[in-house]
């Protein structure tokens, strides 16, 4: 697939290269214990990170028991596990300045990398929450930095109750935080049209 043309307009200036501001998230405090960090444009010029991403991340198509049928999981995945390089070294870098800025928060550093692939509007993921490990016990943190075309992440209180929204675009960060994974659930919607964007989700030892 040629990710930049399909990402990015014919006359779009050529970036210099990807580049990482200094760690100063927006946090919004949440209830039961729950708060979401938002960076707007942390990883600047990310325009190669997408391009390596779709190349080198060795993608894998899912599929899973619905009721009484298999279905594709519809989005394409890889998990780069601890010690395991990183596609990009802008990714490293910014694993590594994560780890620095929230290890007195956290208690500990990020060390994997989920990765996924949503290649149009119709590709999503549904409600859930990352509580398998240590998550669905304790309090943890999920980074997520966002590449390519403006997705919206949704979230609502675990249980029923209002849900908001955080639309995020190429080389924005988000981190979700204290009980968020038990308390609260996420989601990628499907929408009408959307380009290729691709989501790496840092996370620390055991939480899934």
């Amino acid at each position: 697939m040629d990710f930049q043309s399909t990402l990015f307009a014919p006359d779009a200036p050529a970036e210099s290269g990807p580049s990482l501001a200094p760690l100063a998230p927006e946090r919004r405090v949440l209830e039961q214990g729950a708060w979401l960090d938002v960076q707007r444009n942390w990883l600047a010029g990310a325009d190669d990170v997408c391009a390596a991403m779709v190349v080198q991340v060795p993608w894998r198509a899912e599929r899973r028991q619905m009721y009484d049928r298999i279905v594709d999981v519809p989005r394409l995945v890889h998990t780069y596990m601890l010690g395991e390089v990183l596609p990009h070294a802008a990714l490293e870098e910014a694993r590594d300045a994560l780890s620095m800025h929230y290890r007195p928060e956290l208690g500990e550093a990020f060390v994997s990398a989920g990765c996924c692939y949503y290649r149009d509007g119709q590709d999503s993921v549904a409600w859930h929450g990352d509580t398998i490990g240590r998550g669905k016990s304790q309090d943890t943190m999920v980074a997520i930095v966002s590449l390519g075309d403006p997705r919206k992440l949704a979230l609502r209180p675990r249980g029923g109750g209002e849900s908001i929204g955080v639309t995020l675009g190429h080389g924005d960060l988000v981190v979700m935080g204290g009980s968020c994974q038990r308390t609260w659930e996420h989601a990628i919607p499907k929408v009408a049209a959307a380009g290729p964007r691709i989501s790496v989700q840092f996370r620390p030892l055991n939480v899934f």
